[in-house]
Parts: C-alpha cells; structure tokens; sequence
C-alpha cells in the first residue's frame, strides 16, 4: 500500500469505531467466531505456507501456530463477556453515599506488528485479543515470510470488511508509513533494535505501546538436575523451530562437575530427536533467509563445535549444532543467536553465577534445571527476566492463564488471555455518586471544627 492509501485505511477505521459497533459484546463474540472458523478452515493452506516460509512440518505448525492460536481465540470467545463487565470496588467512607467501579473499554483502532518467526500465532493471537476488547485493527506482518502473510491476508478478507480489521503487507516502506500514523495503540513482536524504533514513533503521538522482544535467555542446569530429562527438554526447545523461538534457551550455563554427561546426553537427543541425519530429516526446518543463514553461519567456530556444524547453503538449513569450551568473548555470545546453534559455558560457584546474571540485560525467558529448592527461589526471586520455567522451556508461554511479556530490554507489556484483553484496553476508573445526601466537609469555608474532625475521622 502506498502512504496515502494507509492513510485512507485508517480514517475509514477511525470512523467505523466511532459508530460504536465493536462496543457490543456479542458483536465482539461473532467476530471471534468467525476468526475460530476461518482458522480450522484453512488449517491445511496455513500448513503449507509455513512449511514454504520455514520449513515446519505440519504436526509443528498446528502445535506451535494454528492450534495455539485457536486455544486463544476459543478463552477468548469463553471469557470475554465477564471480562468486559464493570467491576465493582471498594468505596471509601468519606465518598458515603456512592459506588466505585471499573470498566474496561478499547484503545480505538490498534496496531499489529509481527515478526516472521511464528508468523500465524504472532499475528492472530494478538488479533483476538484486539477483536476481545473491542478494537478496530491494522495487521503488518512480516516480508520475509510471505506465504504465511499472504494466507493471513486471505484469512482476514473473508471474515472481516477492512474498516474492521484488515492486513498490510509490504516492507519497510509500509512499515514506516504506518508507524507515522496515530493509532491509539501500538503492539509489536520484534527484534529490540527495530523495537526502539517503534517506541520512538510512538512516543511522537505519547500512544501506549506493548513490546515482545527477546535477548540472551539462559538455561541453568546444576548437578542436582535429572540430565537425562534436561538434555531432552532443552534439546526440543532449542532446536524448535530451528532455534528461531523468542523463548528459546540461548545457551547452557552448565555446572562443571555434570558438564560432560550433559553434553553425551545432548548429543545422544539430538539423534533420537531429528535423527543422525538431521538435514535429510523433512520435519526439521530451515533458516528464514539467505541473510540470517549468512550471520548464523558466522557464529559457528568450528574449532569449538562438538556435533553437528554442516549447512546447506542452497536450502538455507544448518545442522543442530554443540559448541563447548565457550566463553562470553566468543561471537555467539555477542547476539541473540536465533539459530540452531547451543553454545555450553560452564560455572562453579552458583553465588558468583548469580552475581554475573543479574549484572546482564534482562531476557525474555530463562530457564533452571535442579533439585535444590534453595536455588528455584533464588532464581525466581533474585532475577529479574521476562518469564520461565523450571526444569522445563518454553511451555510458559503456552497457557492463556498466564500473562507473556518481558522486561527490559525484553520488552514491556504482556498478552495471552486476560493479560492480553489488558493489554488492548484501558481500564476505567468511575464514582458513581448519589443525590440524596451531600458531606459538608469539603467544601470551604474551612472554619468548623466539627467538619475538620469529621475529615479526621475519615482520612486515617
């Protein structure tokens, strides 16, 4: 789209939230249907269009896209007509007679920017939060993934007139014009650099902005962990997706002691999972493109890799790949990896590791493998991160019960359920104040006694 027609988009949005249309519950209800049913509908083309821009297979792409997105669309469809209603708060005495309570309605017409690595999830989950409380919305996803941009655009066209919801695609051009707009909100799901970005266009309007970025998510593993059962999990979660997962664990902080039975039990996943063959393995994805093939690539020091290391240019696909004997001066450190890339660093002293942490930038997700619950309280108390689990990864962030978002430099704001109605709301303060009776004590003059010991009485 060009400058001019983004604009015209958005004023005809504007109107239509101003007709008060999205207002209804039960509008908001059959929207979210609709949505449901377009997604099982075109299940089959979602699948082969992130396998096109991926390289998913279809058993991946409905557990970690397509079917997480319905199991949001579907509590929201449940949970949003007692989301929606007032609530009804505490009043404070000196208010007497008079009820207080909460009302959440929408921003107006929102902003959905999404990344390219779960390209389906990261743009319909955030959608049917919008829709949920009520928002008109403008969806950008992302050019480098434009299979899957492409079935979300036909998606989206079958179910929703564009004054409602509609999709632009394109690159940077696009996504400069929009955020030149004045929307009255803002959600993005990036990297922290194009992030900065965004806040900063956002600021220019002072419009209220979530944030999902990433970083360097840790994963502890101390001696007292089942390594076997660490070695499984983290496997899956690191190599998911190709290691192109916000969320996933960036490198091992292994204790010494366990350090090469981990390494033996990795190594011996890696094959039960992907095979000894992992590029001939069709399940197995690939890289987004040529450019982060490239830098990838660049990561790898073969001197340091203990399994895996080949690529396929051609195909842009690199092996699950081990490196040991690395330290935070290596360049895989430097970055988020987003790859299929595990460096292990090892450490002694949990104290002094704790120390290192909590001097780094806060990341997205961060994981710990133990027995010792001395050390799960510390880690959750202690360290400041986005969210995490323990002796697990991932699976926090797939529930609608609980909020997603990080901190920092991970970003701000959450979603997922009643976070991400939250988030595309804002929630109301009223008094609802009554006729029959009016406290003296306010109002000047201030010269009785008897009023100043009453607000006394009242304020205390």
């Amino acid at each position: 789209m060009t400058r001019q027609e983004i604009e015209c988009l958005l004023e005809k949005q504007r109107a239509f939230y101003k007709s008060g249309k999205t207002i209804s519950v039960s509008f908001r209800r059959e929207q979210l249907k609709k949505l449901y049913a377009a997604v099982k509908e075109h299940e089959k083309e979602i699948n082969e269009a992130l396998y096109c821009d991926l390289g998913k297979s279809g058993f991946e792409s409905f557990m970690c896209e397509s079917g997480f997105a319905l199991t949001e669309i579907s509590y929201m469809i449940k949970h949003v007509k007692a989301f929606a209603k007032k609530k009804r708060v505490r009043t404070p005495l000196a208010q007497f007679p008079s009820k207080s309570y909460t009302v959440s309605v929408p921003y107006g017409n929102v902003l959905i920017m999404s990344p390219w690595n779960y390209p389906f999830l990261l743009t319909i989950e955030p959608l049917a939060n919008a829709i949920a409380a009520g928002n008109t919305a403008i969806l950008k996803p992302s050019a480098y993934s434009p299979a899957t941009s492409a079935v979300v655009k036909k998606l989206v066209e079958e179910c929703f007139a564009p004054e409602y919801v509609a999709v632009v695609t394109g690159g940077r051009a696009e996504n400069a014009a929009l955020l030149d707009q004045k929307f009255d909100f803002v959600f993005f799901t990036g990297s922290g650099a194009v992030g900065k970005e965004v806040l900063r266009h956002t600021a220019e309007y002072l419009t209220p902005a979530v944030l999902e970025l990433g970083g360097k998510s840790p994963c502890i593993v101390d001696k007292s962990a089942d390594i076997a059962l660490a070695a499984k999990r983290i496997v899956f979660g690191k190599y998911l997706n190709c290691g192109q997962t916000c969320v996933a664990p960036d490198h091992i902080l292994c204790e010494e002691t366990v350090h090469d039975d981990f390494v033996k039990a990795v190594k011996s996943e890696i094959e039960k999972q992907f095979g000894k063959e992992p590029l001939e393995n069709r399940d197995y994805g690939k890289i987004v493109n040529e450019k982060h093939f490239v830098r990838l690539c660049g990561l790898i020091d073969e001197k340091k890799v203990v399994y895996g290391g080949k690529h396929e240019a051609a195909s842009c696909r690199i092996e699950p790949t081990v490196m040991t004997g690395v330290s935070f001066d290596d360049a895989v450190m430097g970055e988020e990896i987003f790859g299929p890339i595990m460096p292990i660093l090892t450490y002694t002293d949990f104290d002094a590791l704790m120390d290192d942490l909590k001097g780094k930038d806060k990341p997205l997700a961060l994981y710990l493998f133990t027995s010792d619950k001395k050390k799960i309280k510390r880690v959750t108390r202690e360290l400041s991160y986005g969210g995490g689990c323990i002796n697990d990864v991932i699976i926090h962030l797939a529930t609608s019960n609980m909020g997603f978002g990080g901190v920092g430099e991970s970003g701000m704001g959450s979603y997922h359920g009643k976070a991400g109605f939250d988030a595309f709301s804002h929630k109301k303060s009223i008094v609802e104040k009554k006729t029959w009776l009016d406290l003296p004590m306010r109002y000047q003059p201030y010269t009785s006694r008897f009023r100043e010991k009453l607000l006394h009485f009242f304020l205390k």
